[in-house]
C-alpha cells in the first residue's frame, strides 16, 4: 500500500494539483476570495447532482481554510476510496463548464487528453492508498 511517507504519493499529488490548476481562469468568490480547482470540483459534482461522500468529509474539516488545502484534502479522500477517477469524470462530462473554468491550453478540454488522463486515473484504482485523512 502507499503511505503519506511514499515518495511517489507526493509526486502524485503535486502532478494532479498541477494539472487541476494548470490554464485555470481566476474566479473570486463574492467576497472577493480567489476561487480553486476545489471550487470547481464542488460545482462539478453538484450539477450532476452527486452526492460525493468527498465534499462532505472535507467540508466538515475545520481545519482547512483556504480552497487549496481542502483541494488537496479531496484527492486524497478519493485516492484513499479509490473515487479519483469517477469523481472527476463526472466533473469533466459538462464541457461548457469547463468552458467557464478553464482557457483553451487545458488538457481537460482538449477529448483525447481528457480520455487518457481518465483513463490514467481509473488504472489508479488498483492502488491501495493508506494515507492520513
Amino acid at each position: 500500500p502507499v503511505t503519506d511517507g511514499s515518495r511517489e504519493l507526493h509526486s502524485l499529488c503535486a502532478q494532479l494539483e498541477f494539472l487541476l490548476q494548470f490554464d485555470l481562469k481566476e474566479k473570486r468568490s463574492f467576497f472577493g476570495q480567489r476561487r480553486d480547482y476545489w471550487d470547481f470540483l464542488c460545482q462539478g459534482l453538484a450539477r450532476c447532482r452527486q452526492e460525493h461522500g468527498g465534499i462532505h468529509f472535507v467540508t466538515s474539516l475545520d481545519k482547512l481554510k483556504t480552497p487549496v488545502g481542502r483541494g488537496r484534502a479531496f484527492l486524497r479522500y478519493c485516492l484513499v476510496h479509490r473515487q479519483l477517477a469517477e469523481s472527476l469524470q463526472l466533473c469533466l462530462l459538462d464541457t461548457e463548464n469547463l468552458r467557464e473554468w478553464y482557457y483553451a491550453r487545458s488538457p481537460f478540454l482538449s477529448p483525447q487528453h481528457r480520455a487518457e488522463i481518465l483513463g490514467s486515473l481509473y488504472e489508479l484504482d488498483c492502488v491501495t492508498f493508506h494515507l492520513a485523512l
